[in-house]
């Protein structure tokens, strides 16, 4: 059943999440990545498993969307850091 207090969890993870989407957008753009640390994404996706773990446990919607988003836009954000990188390497 969705209450009000999924539907605010639902809209608070949204709002969340939509945080990474300007770094991502800039990052495909420019393919340049040198600013964004490694270790801050994987910091976070092991932060945000840890809660979607704990949203599944619990079995609430809000907090499983929420990190599930915001796994795969860390998880986005290390593969075209990485992926950038190694194209910036290959060139140079």
């Amino acid at each position: 059943m969705v209450t009000d207090w999924t539907i605010l969890g639902l809209l608070a993870g949204g709002i969340t999440s939509a945080g990474f989407i300007p770094q991502l957008v800039r990052g495909f753009r420019t393919k340049k990545l040198d600013d964004v640390s490694y270790y801050m994404p994987l910091v976070l996706i092991i932060g945000m498993s840890l809660w979607l773990f704990y949203g599944v446990m619990r079995r609430d919607l809000s907090i499983v969307v929420a990190n599930v988003v915001g796994v795969c836009c860390n998880a986005s954000l290390l593969f075209m850091k990485k992926l950038y990188s190694r194209v910036d390497f290959e060139a140079g």
